[in-house]
């Protein structure tokens, strides 16, 4: 029996994987990746280590979830030693619960290497803290998507969180922009959404909650994109760096 490692990559700058991440890509003799994966970690692989593309991208699937789980599970019982590589933190909307799920229904060995979430990377490289004394005491973790024809988001709790990071959840803008402002939220509470976060193409578009929609639009902001709401994107004013020191020094061809 070979062993499954469930691996968070980061959000993006390959720099961001943990040492015991980076550890389970060079002992893997299979490694099963997401599309959001930076692929400069897949250059620490054994040459001859097999690497599986299980790329998910918006409504379209190159490898659906029980498939991913089938191929995890059947390379684990030939003795392998497999790495299911995730963008980001696998327990954090990654499904990394459902392939650990499986994974324990059919007895093989797992561990889990926890991963820098991008809701909390990506407005760090915009000079955005998710927490602050002066602005918030609280922070929620919030899909911007749920299963088709499902609506289950508690915005009227979720209202009341000082900061809410929200993932993939441009398609659904006015949905989101409705319900906070339904629930309570302010037209001028401000918001950052941000495109590659942690990435040499990272872009960041600061609005507020009335005019999010129009922004996005106009900036042409696509998933993945961070969408962070609350009184601490005021912070970036004071204390953005990555864009600033990094990607403004960058050649030209680099930043797109």
């Amino acid at each position: 029996m070979g062993k499954v490692y469930l691996v968070g990559a980061g959000p993006g700058d390959p720099d961001l994987i943990t040492v015991k991440g980076l550890k389970c890509i060079k002992l893997a003799d299979v490694i099963l990746y997401d599309r959001l994966v930076n692929k400069e970690l897949l250059e620490y692989a054994k040459p001859k280590a097999e690497l599986i593309y299980c790329g998910k991208l918006p409504n379209h699937h190159i490898m659906k979830q029980e498939l991913i789980n089938q191929l995890l599970v059947k390379h684990a019982k030939k003795g392998k030693i497999v790495t299911r590589l995730k963008g980001g933190d696998p327990f954090v909307f990654g499904r990394g619960g459902e392939e650990a799920e499986e994974l324990a229904k059919n007895q093989i060995p797992f561990e889990v290497v926890p991963g820098i979430t991008a809701g909390i990377a990506a407005p760090s490289y915009a000079g955005i803290p998710v927490t602050h004394r002066d602005y918030g005491s609280s922070f929620a973790f919030v899909t911007g998507h749920t299963k088709e024809g499902e609506d289950d988001i508690k915005w009227e709790a979720l209202a009341s969180i000082d900061t809410l990071a929200i993932y993939m959840g441009v398609k659904n803008l006015p949905s989101i922009q409705e319900k906070l402002l339904q629930h309570g939220k302010k037209t001028s509470t401000p918001i950052a959404l941000i495109n590659w976060g942690t990435t040499t193409i990272q872009k960041t578009v600061v609005t507020n909650l009335s005019d999010v929609i129009e922004d996005a639009q106009k900036e042409k902001i696509t998933n993945p994109c961070m969408i962070i709401v609350g009184e601490v994107v005021r912070m970036r004013e004071k204390i953005s760096w990555f864009e600033e020191s990094f990607l403004e020094t960058l050649p030209k061809e680099v930043v797109l």
